[in-house]
């Protein structure tokens, strides 16, 4: 069974920088795409970037792509998500997810989840 759990979450200025991870337990880690995905009250959970089970291969979308990075360490079972000049429109619950030899930003791709860390930006 894989289980996901992000952790890093916190409270932030705009213009600051924060770091999430995911540390993901079961076998054969690095055959899994780890995506990021987050929600703002109210809004649909919208995809934010994932990595390749290599890492050779990223995905962002264009509303962090040049701002946050994604990477992860298969000897660690962890992805992590760099995030750089946070705006208030960052603030949200992220979420990583995992798929089985998958790449891509469609959510219904990801088939486990973890459960969330809060990331807030003030103005």
């Amino acid at each position: 069974q894989v289980q996901l759990v992000e952790s890093g979450g916190g409270f932030l200025q705009a213009g600051g920088s924060l770091r999430l991870s995911c540390v993901v337990s079961g076998r054969a880690f690095s055959s899994y795409t780890v995506a990021w995905f987050r929600q703002a009250p109210g809004k649909e959970r919208d995809f934010v970037g994932a990595v390749s089970g290599s890492g050779r291969n990223t995905l962002y979308s264009d509303s962090v792509k040049g701002r946050f990075t994604i990477s992860r360490d298969n000897a660690k079972n962890t992805v992590y998500l760099q995030m750089n000049s946070l705006k208030p429109e960052d603030t949200a619950v992220y979420y990583c997810a995992a798929s089985m030899n998958r790449f891509g930003s469609n959510r219904y791709l990801y088939d486990y989840w973890g459960q969330g860390t809060q990331v807030t930006v003030s103005s």
